[in-house]
């Protein structure tokens, strides 16, 4: 009796330590590795807000059919704890769906959101509600997403919900995807004036007919990424039960796949200061973990370029993300051209290295070519160094703070997240069977 006292203490005691994990906030930042949170952090001059604790992870991304992970199967590992292809979502590498964290919990009464600045139905948000073998799907995981239930979504992509016959729409089909969500009791939102108005309820806010407008650019109806946080946890907090929200910062991929320093920058802040805005919630609510990783590394951020340098001062003077000067510079306007590039990246470009641009802009294959040279060009002259305009295999950061932080420290899968979440909280990760994470790569080692 004693012996069976001392087991029914000691499992008390366990339960006691998992079920203190109440709300869970997830944060993900696309494309961001180590040196996108570094070279931020150097440029801002202090640390950032996800640096600011003990609890240190480094993640293995890889997908089950290559070391170099896209967002989908990334997505689909930290949203669900198993591996998949490339371009996968929320399935097996055989078509077997699996549901995510966010939909297990759904299931048992926790509150769920999404907030992102891409569309809605971009590869990582669409892990956590979505299950479609090609990650183009984006139709049917808009259907999906409206079937989900899920109590905040925040985002763009309306073009993925209206009918065929409004203009810019995406769909082929007449599925009116807003009456359908208004049917299942959301409240619509398409300006951030408007969000400011909801105090409670279900919310579909979408904010652009494809993604949000960069970091450095977003005014007007668009709300800042740590803006759409403090709504979402506002609402999600409302009635005091527990919540899950996910958070992306899209575009950090984005600016790293066009080698823009400046773009990268703007982006990671944004990111930090919406982590900034849920650290604050967690000193109010101390049951909260909050959790900050990514889903894979874009472009092979290097601190240097072999010289023993950064130019850190010239970093700072940049005033624009490259896509935005090129919209509004014309390199065929050669004196306009150097003169913009003086004013906006204090660099005075040579005649040759105009001439060297101005080729790649005649001979490229896709409009990628002129905004991804020009990247490079501003980042080699302070001695800043990329490796490719894509993914990388290397492995990313991950911060954890609150209660539970402890148990995503040293090495880790990016399967292990979502499983580790999920036994804090005390819920089963899948159903109706438990099973294990499948976290074999395309080689084993």
């Amino acid at each position: 009796m004693k012996k069976l006292l001392t087991v029914l203490l000691l499992f008390a005691s366990i339960v006691l330590v998992l079920a203190h994990v109440k709300n869970v906030i997830y944060f993900i930042g696309d494309g961001m590795g180590f040196n996108h949170v570094y070279l931020a952090s150097i440029l801002e001059g202090r640390p950032l807000n996800m640096m600011k604790t003990q609890y240190v992870g480094i993640v293995r991304t890889f997908s089950a059919n290559t070391w170099v992970t896209d967002s989908a199967a990334a997505g689909t590992a930290l949203a669900s704890g198993f591996k998949t292809k490339n371009g996968m979502i929320g399935m097996l590498p055989n078509g077997e769906p699996v549901p995510s964290i966010a939909e297990v919990l759904k299931s048992y009464g926790v509150k769920v959101g999404i907030v992102v600045t891409c569309r809605i139905t971009h590869a990582t948000p669409a892990a956590f509600y979505g299950h479609v073998p090609d990650r183009d799907m984006e139709n049917e995981l808009a259907e999906q997403l409206i079937k989900s239930d899920f109590d905040v979504i925040m985002g763009g992509g309306l073009r993925h919900f209206i009918p065929a016959s409004v203009k810019g729409s995406s769909r082929k089909d007449e599925k009116d995807l807003l009456a359908l969500a208004k049917e299942r009791g959301y409240t619509l939102v398409t300006k951030k004036s408007e969000l400011a108005q909801i105090t409670s309820g279900k919310v579909l806010a979408l904010f652009a007919s494809s993604h949000l407008a960069p970091a450095s650019e977003r005014t007007g109806e668009q709300p800042m990424l740590y803006e759409m946080v403090q709504k979402a946890l506002e609402l999600l907090s409302k009635d005091g039960e527990p919540f899950f929200l996910m958070v992306e910062g899209s575009q950090i991929d984005w600016e790293a796949h066009g080698n823009d320093p400046y773009g990268v920058w703007k982006e990671v802040v944004e990111f930090d200061k919406a982590i900034g805005v849920a650290l604050e919630f967690a000193k109010k609510n101390p049951d909260t973990l909050i959790i900050v990783t990514s889903d894979h590394e874009t472009g092979g951020l290097s601190t240097s370029t072999g010289t023993y340098m950064l130019e850190v001062e010239k970093l700072r003077k940049f005033k624009a993300n490259t896509d935005w000067f090129l919209a509004r510079y014309n390199i065929d306007e050669k004196q306009k051209f150097l003169a913009g590039v003086k004013e906006y990246y204090d660099i005075e470009m040579t005649d040759e290295e105009y001439e060297q641009l101005l080729n790649i802009k005649k001979t490229a294959k896709t409009a990628y070519d002129l905004p991804n040279a020009f990247g490079r060009y501003i980042s080699s002259k302070a001695l800043l160094g990329w490796t490719t305009f894509d993914h990388t295999g290397d492995p990313v950061p991950l911060f954890a703070f609150g209660p539970g932080a402890e148990h995503f420290t040293g090495w880790l899968d990016n399967t292990d997240i979502p499983r580790t979440i999920a036994r804090l909280m005390g819920y089963p990760l899948t159903y109706p069977i438990q099973k294990e994470p499948i976290i074999t790569g395309p080689v084993l080692y």
